[in-house]
């Protein structure tokens, strides 16, 4: 009679619910084997939830390969709302009905996994492009403004050019056809993948702006009005990458 554990080592093979060699491991009654096939039938449940997932997060690409476009690009920015530090963009072109397992709008990616998904998207991916606009800029052109100049700096830092845009609720002036679809980030694999870049990159950054501007708490918070934040700037004032247009910044500024 096979080990619990040989049991285990074949069960990792079977990949369907429906796979008939399920009845012979069911007739055994030992617990151990009956506990090793819940586990394996969940885990295959799960494997099919996310195949599932990615699937339908590919709906606007497979209907766009439909249409002739083979190298889709997907941009999303983060970093709208924050009182400091850039906003940045990124384009991504991921191959042909390529999926990731864990891509996702980066909001819903568990912070644990950003980085382990951000490399796979980096290994997999045929161009990354990354655009960053600084406070001064955004005090200057506004947020909306600063938002479509990084993610037209990202488009032009792609090394291959696509020929077709999927764009987080957004519309770029650039000859090349596009579609922006509202939370984009949820909806398409190739804005995703953006989104995570996109992420990460403003983390890293705003990681090393905590280093030189101390006391904000910008690793935590990326720049957002945290109670963190706020007790910052009443103690030490505004920082070189405070935005100066944004409340209660700009009251602060007024004031002094």
């Amino acid at each position: 009679m096979a080990t619990i554990k040989e049991i285990k080592e074949q069960l990792s093979l079977l990949k369907s619910l429906s796979d008939p060699q399920w009845s012979a491991f069911e007739a055994d009654s030992r617990a151990g084997v009956q506990r090793a096939i819940q586990q394996r039938r969940q885990a295959i449940q799960k494997e099919k939830a996310e195949e599932d997932r990615l699937e339908a997060m590919l709906t606007y690409e497979k209907d766009l390969y439909k249409k002739g476009f083979n190298c889709i690009a997907g941009i999303d920015e983060v970093g709208r709302g924050p009182l400091a530090g850039p906003v940045v963009a990124a384009a991504v072109i991921l191959p042909k009905n390529c999926k990731i397992q864990g891509l996702n709008d980066s909001k819903k990616i568990p912070k644990s996994r950003h980085l382990a998904i951000y490399h796979a998207v980096l290994d997999q991916a045929i161009a990354v492009g990354v655009g960053v606009m600084d406070s001064r800029t955004i005090d200057e052109v506004n947020i909306y403004e600063a938002t479509k100049l990084a993610m037209k700096e990202a488009f032009f830092q792609l090394a291959v050019l696509p020929d077709f845009l999927l764009i987080d609720a957004m519309k770029l002036d650039l000859p090349t056809p596009q579609e922006s679809i509202i939370k984009g980030d949820a909806n398409s694999l190739s804005i995703a993948a953006a989104s995570i870049v996109a992420k990460v990159t403003r983390d890293q950054m705003m990681a090393a702006y905590d280093v030189q501007y101390p006391g904000y708490g910008f690793t935590k918070n990326a720049g957002y009005g945290t109670k963190e934040h706020l007790q910052g700037l009443e103690k030490q004032g505004v920082c070189p990458i405070h935005r100066q247009s944004f409340e209660p910044v700009k009251s602060m500024i007024a004031k002094s």
